[in-house]
């Protein structure tokens, strides 16, 4: 109750200010367009003394952009990571993308497909550089239609770790911090239950975006202890 209260009160000091801001405008308006209410778009809530944005998906895929530019593949392939990725990183190398929910983009450079990643269409050892980027913590919770699946995540990570290619490397994040699972959202992971689940894998880097928005590269895995929901960036590497 309170906070409808507190949201009702924003919202009448809000549409205040637009009302003062619409009168500012007509009084100055040079005529180019014309001003007429029934055409208005509020927007109330963007007048911030700072640029706010989601710390997990700005920093990651800036994490992965940065390790792709050093190791330089000729190919790279990603599954199921924020779109926003694989079309920029496509305009410096070919790179091929697949989802369960297939999105149908058209750039050069790009080529968009259909997966299942508890079912990968790919041979064994076949990747050489592969993503998969705040991803694997959806899996088997029904959120975006898949089948509900307890181990789905599990089933997922098996995937990977089979289509990578020997001495390849695997970008890979999670949600990471106190273990939890919040249903049907996704899953939390502490960075022992990830490098148990990638033991056979040699851990080239791990960076963490924690809970007060800091992005640390090469952090310390003890920090993860004090997340409660950080975002984990694991650079794998498989064995030869």
């Amino acid at each position: 109750m309170i906070g409808k209260i507190k949201n009702k009160l924003r919202h009448i000091k809000n549409k205040k200010w637009f009302d003062a801001d619409f009168a500012a405008f007509d009084a100055a308006n040079d005529g180019r367009f014309e001003l007429d209410a029934k055409h208005n778009f509020a927007c109330l809530n963007d007048k911030t003394t700072t640029t706010e944005f989601d710390a997990h998906y700005v920093y990651h895929p800036a994490w992965a952009t940065r390790v792709l530019a050093d190791t330089k593949p000729e190919k790279h392939v990603d599954i199921a990571s924020t779109l926003h990725f694989c079309a920029q990183l496509s305009a410096f190398m070919p790179v091929e993308f697949y989802d369960y929910r297939p999105a149908h983009l058209t750039l050069s450079n790009l080529k968009s497909g259909e997966a299942d990643l508890t079912q990968l269409p790919f041979e064994d050892n076949s990747i050489a550089s592969l993503s998969c980027m705040h991803t694997i913590e959806h899996i088997g919770l029904g959120r975006y239609g898949d089948p509900i699946d307890p181990k789905g995540d599990i089933k997922a990570i098996n995937e990977l770790k089979r289509v990578i290619a020997k001495g390849g490397d695997l970008l890979f994040v999670v949600p990471t911090g106190k273990p939890k699972l919040m249903f049907n959202a996704h899953r939390i992971y502490s960075f022992e239950m990830i490098r148990e689940y990638f033991k056979d894998f040699e851990l080239k880097e791990f960076s963490l975006v924690t809970d007060n928005n800091a992005f640390i590269r090469n952090a310390d895995p003890k920090l993860v202890d004090e997340q409660n929901y950080g975002c984990g960036c694991y650079w794998f590497k498989k064995s030869e």
